[in-house]
């Protein structure tokens, strides 16, 4: 069912916009992925089918990745699913939602009944937190970062600053590993209330699969467990977060971030190029989101030729002028500014 909060398709995601024979540059899923040697590692998982998957190996080396003792971690079918945990283990009343950001969270706890207030980042400020902008007696706040349309990475100092004794901070960085260094991230922090979402979708190509993780005070840990299904992570998933929490895949990781940065410029150098396209921010994610006037029609024009983009209009706080395109190979982005710029002229 499609849900729908002031006007905005929260249930609207990049999947839907891709189609037989399209090039995707709507799914923010680094192309090429899963590598060949991740593939390998999940199916010699298959033959543990019969046995009732166990987490315990999963945990430590996801624990072990990120100097986190196990009780800190949650492992979930993706990020979706920690959203939806969130919501039903906690009774904020007054949860707000930093907005543009994927929608997800807030489907989730509308889904769950909570009553969503949302903070909308205005792009003339470069959708730039300001920590003041969000209500004082907010306590539960969930924002991105980097934050998906946007792009934008948020200061770890800023985000600091949303932190109250009294309220739950939720950062979705599923992008996060796509950032080299990822200097922002709090992973490492020690923030009272501080719920970090993590994802092996974007990286590693596994939307398929379904696996995520919640770090968090072994408390908070304990709340989101009581509310999760029995064996939620499948031992395929297992096997995933194991094999991704290596020094091999961390290297790997990496380069592949220091890579999207360039070809991350690449595409925007050849989007700015084209008039009347405007950009707001300073892109960090493996996605940039860009301003058009006519920006369905250009959707739709562009599908005809063969690339498939994500509409903006879904995200509360964006409108009808705006498109979501994934940083990808410079060959396969080359080909799709000749058409973005053949349609605009």
């Amino acid at each position: 069912m499609t849900q729908r909060a002031d006007g905005f398709d929260l249930d609207h995601h990049g999947d839907l916009e891709v189609g037989h024979g399209l090039v995707d540059l709507a799914v923010n899923v680094r192309a090429g992925t899963p590598p060949a040697w991740l593939v390998e590692e999940i199916g010699a998982s298959l033959t543990d089918l019969a046995a009732y998957p166990r987490q315990d190996a999963a945990l430590a080396a996801v624990a072990n990745r990120h100097h986190r003792d196990p009780s800190q971690l949650l492992l979930t079918a993706g990020a979706a699913e920690a959203f939806v945990l969130i919501a039903r283990a906690f009774r904020p009343r007054h949860p707000v939602v930093v907005h543009p950001q994927f929608t997800e969270p807030e489907a989730a706890l509308r889904s769950a009944g909570h009553l969503v207030d949302r903070v909308v980042l205005s792009p003339e400020n470069g959708f730039v937190l300001d920590p003041r902008s969000v209500p004082a007696d907010a306590d539960l706040v969930v924002i991105g970062n980097p934050t998906n349309p946007t792009s934008v990475l948020h200061r770890a100092d800023d985000l600091r600053e949303l932190a109250r004794p009294d309220r739950i901070l939720v950062v979705d960085e599923a992008f996060m590993d796509a950032v080299p260094g990822e200097p922002e991230s709090l992973l490492g922090a020690s923030i009272p209330g501080l719920v970090v979402v993590r994802s092996l979708t974007k990286t590693w190509g596994l939307a398929g699969l379904r696996v995520g993780y919640l770090v968090a005070a072994p408390g908070l840990i304990e709340q989101l467990a009581s509310v999760q299904p029995h064996w939620p992570v499948s031992t395929p998933a297992l096997a995933a977060a194991i094999a991704c929490s290596n020094e091999r895949a961390l290297g790997e990781a990496g380069q592949a971030a220091v890579e999207l940065d360039r070809q991350r410029a690449h595409l925007l150098a050849g989007l700015t190029g084209t008039a009347g396209v405007s950009t707001y921010g300073v892109a960090r994610g493996p996605f940039v989101l860009v301003r058009v006037e006519g920006a369905a029609v250009l959707r739709e024009r562009l599908r005809e030729r063969g690339f498939a983009v994500r509409r903006g209009d879904t995200f509360p706080g964006l409108g009808p002028d705006w498109l979501r395109i994934a940083v990808r190979p410079e060959t396969i982005t080359d080909g799709f500014l000749k058409v973005w710029q053949d349609l605009l002229g």
